[in-house]
């Protein structure tokens, strides 16, 4: 099983993610292995916006619970100083993506791996500041790892 756990309102970041995410699509459909991400809310049209972008299953965790104990956060100032947030809105934004910013933008998301029956977690992503992306070639190869057969 896949999952990509992303905050689909943090400006126009996450739909270059979902996007790229799912250019893997055919890949892991091949792997027989599902794509999902776990959104935390669903403000307006957020959802089916980020429809367009990301080719897998879509959940909404209405109560977050999903993105644990306690949500990872990042402040939009702590945010807008780092260069490498600077650098992926500047990236992101030259490629066309348009989000909003409504909702709850400041928490982090992730990406996680998860094997079939007992192979648990394979690979863990969590972003340390926004736009920060697993690398797609890992994703990949862990992917093929999966034991279907468990």
């Amino acid at each position: 099983m896949f999952k990509r756990v992303t905050p689909p309102n943090v400006c126009f970041i996450p739909l270059q993610e979902a996007a790229e995410l799912s250019s893997l699509k055919p890949q892991l459909d091949e792997l027989g292995v599902p794509l999902y991400a776990v959104v935390k809310e669903d403000v307006g049209i957020e959802v089916q916006n980020f429809r367009l972008y990301f080719k897998g299953e879509i959940f909404v965790d209405h109560k977050q619970v999903f993105y644990g104990p306690k949500p990872r956060r990042m402040g939009l100032g702590l945010g807008l100083v780092r260069l490498g947030v600077l650098r992926n809105l500047i990236q992101t934004q030259r490629k066309g993506y348009q989000g909003n910013r409504e909702g709850e933008g400041f928490i982090l998301g992730g990406l996680y791996v998860v094997g079939a029956g007992k192979q648990g977690m394979l690979l863990e992503h969590k972003e340390k500041e926004f736009g920060d992306k697993a690398d797609l070639s890992s994703v990949l190869e862990v992917a093929k790892k999966i034991n279907k057969s468990q």
